[in-house]
Parts: structure tokens; sequence; C-alpha cells
């Protein structure tokens, strides 16, 4: 019998790479989604990876708790990923309270369901570089103390709190990724890079004329999705869970993001990004810059894909969406 898997969150984007390299490695993926009025679920991500049809996706939500604990007992998983969150930084600020519940309590609710009912079951949190917020330290790694900026950074820390303190107290084998960004085609419009890339994509093919941007100066370690969920599947391999950092060590800016993708069209940003006050963020969080020695030296994991090769393949695939319309 292959291991069996519980993805939340596995129609995001991350969600959906991972299922993809889960499913290569003979897992059996059971993937958590909320079910919406307009479609039983929204699978596009899955579908675009084409391992929709090999995922059993049931329905739940990690803010019910008693669902949490039904689909843990029923499904009996080996390993459970919990990428489920309300997780763009914008909106937490007009969203404070949604966003504790699903990003933070939702983490106590899955953590509680696997003490309970399948304690030898392996837990991945996925948390964010967002909780290092006013950064404390040039570089940030494991150790470095966090200050979070946002709602949803003040709620993914409760969220890695947590997650240690269940290690501790009750021996789970519980671990925490410190993402920093990561970015794909499957990258959700509301996210810079990929506003970004399929704005470049509907000016170059006349859509429209202008990018309307916040802080261009503000400066994050970009990274692929593809490489990143490969390291959340390591560290569950590991005899001893532990939190790891994971980030390319490269930073860069928002302009510099554009640059790339404008340049990759042969146009000149300057020509087309309007800075927009409406997209600053209340309190902005000027640079994050990771330190992955941990994760290189533990895990055996390295990026394989850098920030240009992942703006260009994000850029291409947005080409191909502006010409269908």
């Amino acid at each position: 019998m292959g291991r069996r898997a519980l993805i939340t969150g596995i129609t995001g984007q991350d969600g959906a790479y991972l299922a993809a390299l889960l499913l290569g490695q003979g897992y059996e993926v059971v993937g958590l989604a909320r079910r919406s009025s307009s479609a039983e679920f929204a699978c596009h991500r899955l579908e675009r990876l084409g391992v929709a049809s090999d995922v059993k996706l049931v329905d739940g939500d990690i803010v019910d708790l008693s669902s949490v604990v039904r689909l843990v007992g029923e499904h009996g998983p080996d390993e459970i990923y919990n990428l489920a969150a309300q997780s763009f930084v914008h909106a937490s600020f007009t969203q404070p309270i949604l966003t504790g519940q699903v990003t933070g309590i939702g983490v106590t609710n899955l953590l509680e369901a696997v003490r309970i009912v399948n304690p030898k079951a392996r837990f991945y949190q996925a948390s964010s570089s967002e909780m290092y917020g006013r950064v404390q330290a040039p570089i940030q790694s494991e150790t470095t103390p966090f200050y979070p900026r946002s709602p949803y950074a003040v709620a993914k820390l409760y969220g890695h709190w947590i997650t240690v303190n269940y290690r501790e107290s009750f021996g789970l084998h519980a671990s925490s990724g410190i993402l920093f960004n990561h970015e794909s085609p499957l990258r959700g419009l509301e996210f810079v890079t990929r506003k970004i890339t399929n704005g470049v994509a509907r000016i170059k093919k006349g859509l429209q004329r202008e990018l309307r941007l916040g802080n261009l100066a503000a400066r994050r370690d970009w990274g692929h999705a593809r490489d990143y969920v490969r390291a959340m599947w390591l560290m569950l391999q590991q005899d001893v869970p532990g939190d790891f950092v994971v980030a390319t060590g490269r930073a860069a800016s928002v302009a510099d993001v554009c640059r790339i993708a404008f340049g990759h069209v042969g146009l000149d940003m300057n020509d087309h990004i309007v800075t927009d006050a409406q997209y600053l963020r209340p309190a902005e969080v000027d640079t994050l810059l990771g330190d992955a020695t941990k994760a290189r030296d533990v895990l055996g994991w390295t990026p394989q894909i850098t920030l240009e090769e992942m703006i260009v393949e994000m850029v291409e695939a947005d080409l191909k969406i502006a010409a269908s319309v």
C-alpha cells in the first residue's frame, strides 16, 4: 500500500503543485476543499497540471473542527499538509477576523484532529516570511525574531507557534516551512507577480495600455512554487521534525520583476506603469531575504529555477491566455 496524504488548500497554487509531486511519488492524495455555489470545486489549477482526476476531493473547512476530525479519522492520512489560508495580505487588513479564524485558528483545529484521532500522522504547516515583517536582521533565518506587519502575518505567526507548541507538548511530528515568496503561472491575479505578468501579456496583445501597481521599491526573495513544494515534502521525510526557512537567498524589487517581464516582450516598463496609492499597504514590509542554509544542510534542498526563468514562464503562460481572449 502506498502512502496517503491529505492536503488542505489543494485547489491553490501550492496545493496543485504538491498534489502533482506526491502523485508522482506514488501517494494516494486526498484534498480538502470548500464547495462554492458556482461550482462543486474550483479545480482549474489541478486540471492545468493534468492531475485533477487522480486526486480525491473531499468537502470540508478547517474552521470547522468537527469536519476536520471526521476527515482525519475517515482517511487516516500518513502525512497532512496544511496549505489552507486567507493568503492575500492586502485583504487581511479589511478581513482581519476571517483571516485570524482561517489562517490562525484553523491550524489549531487540524493539530487537535491529529492529536486526538491520528497522532502518528506527520504534519506540515505553511508558515510565511511575512511573519518577519519589520525585519530584525538583514537576512532572515529560523532564529530571526518575528515582527508581523499585517493581520495575515499575525495569523500566520499564531499558526507557526501553535505548531511548535503541539510538537513540543504532544510529541507530534509537526514541521513548519517558513516559505518566502513563491510564484508560478498558477498564481492568483491578486498577487503582484501574476498581476505584472498578466498585465504585460495584455499590454503586449493590445488588451490594455497601463499597469497600476503600488510600492515598486518593495523587495522580496522570490522563488518558484514547484521548487518550494519539494521542500515541504522533504520536511516530512525527516526522522526529526523542525522548522525550515525556504528561500533563494536573492532579493529583487517589484520594479526588477517589471523590468524582466516587460523586457521579455520588448517593451519599456516606464511607458506603461502607473503608481496607484490604493495598492499600498497600511503597514509596509520593505525587504525580505531568506537564509535557507538549514534546508540545504538538513533536507538537501536547493532551488532549481531562477527568478528570470520563473517570470519568463509566467509571461509566456499569460500570453497564451491573452491570445485566447
